[in-house]
């Protein structure tokens, strides 16, 4: 059986403020067996999603008694070397808090770049190296840094505005949602639970279908995870193959939901999306 009713991906984007109408911010949700389908925002004078739209959008949604699993394409917390020359506690929770005083991206008013330049926040107390990286990311191979600005395909931005939203989901919502896996690898049996995904780890053969490069990545997401859920590999997305020093260090860094961890003959795994259970087959529209 299905560990989850319902499955939404969410494309981020770090862009302008956390009240601005971005066209690369897509919201895709299924329900059950059903394809994945576009959210769009709620009616109002704006186009398209904003990031404190959707960080509310969650908390009602998550509120419901319907057990979800959201994946969000930003990183969730920072390489352990970050910890270390700042001097913080290995504590994800803090983390939220002490990055949110130094960036505060989730105000109004606030770009990330805002903050890079020292017109808002105290982010140069708070910085890091583009050559620090994540073990999840080493392992994925193509990720890059959640430092590394300013390069195509960076995810530096997002996850610069995204951080201080889980923390605005997680205030309101307590032990309702699993943060996953910062609150544990195994999800509690009925909770809904939010993770760190990256749509490129994926097969790219899903079919586009008439969607912008945004929308197919929220797509793709939800398409992989809930394919994933209905066939029993979730498990395995949910446990990877790590040694127990390494578990350790993901409960602090966060770990992108799919990277598999090492193969079972040592080494990186290498391994691709059709072999963690990802068939876009199932899920093309007709």
């Amino acid at each position: 059986m299905p560990a989850f009713a319902r499955t939404i991906g969410i494309d981020y984007s770090g862009a302008q403020t956390p009240t601005a109408s971005l066209k690369g911010l897509r919201v895709f949700l299924a329900e059950g067996d059903a394809p994945p389908a576009g959210v769009p925002p709620p009616p109002s004078a704006k186009k398209y999603w904003t990031r404190r739209g959707i960080a509310e959008w969650l908390v009602e949604r998550l509120s419901e008694d319907v057990p979800t699993l959201v994946g969000i394409d930003h990183g969730f917390s920072f390489p352990l070397r970050y910890f270390e020359v700042h001097g913080l506690l290995p504590d994800w929770p803090r983390f939220l808090d002490d990055f949110q005083r130094h960036w505060p991206t989730d105000e109004d008013h606030v770009y990330v770049d805002f903050v890079r330049d020292g017109i808002a926040g105290n982010g140069a107390k708070r910085t890091g190296h583009a050559r620090w990286r994540r073990l999840t990311e080493e392992y994925a191979g193509s990720a890059k840094s959640v430092f590394h600005f300013d390069v195509r395909g960076q995810v530096a931005k997002s996850t610069h505005a995204g951080i201080p939203w889980l923390r605005f989901i997680r205030q309101r919502l307590g032990e309702r949602v699993h943060f996953w896996p910062f609150d544990g690898w195994a999800i509690p049996a009925g909770r809904s639970a939010i993770a760190e995904v990256y749509p490129a780890l994926w097969s790219r053969s899903f079919a586009n279908e008439g969607r912008t490069g945004d929308q197919h990545d929220a797509f793709r997401i939800v398409a992989c995870l809930s394919r994933a859920d209905r066939d029993g590999s979730l498990s395995a997305f949910l446990n990877p193959e790590l040694n127990p020093a390494e578990r350790v260090v993901a409960r602090v860094e966060g770990w992108i939901l799919g990277v598999p961890g090492r193969s079972r003959i040592g080494g990186k795994s290498g391994k691709t999306s059709d072999e963690t259970g990802c068939d876009p087959s199932v899920f093309r529209l007709q």
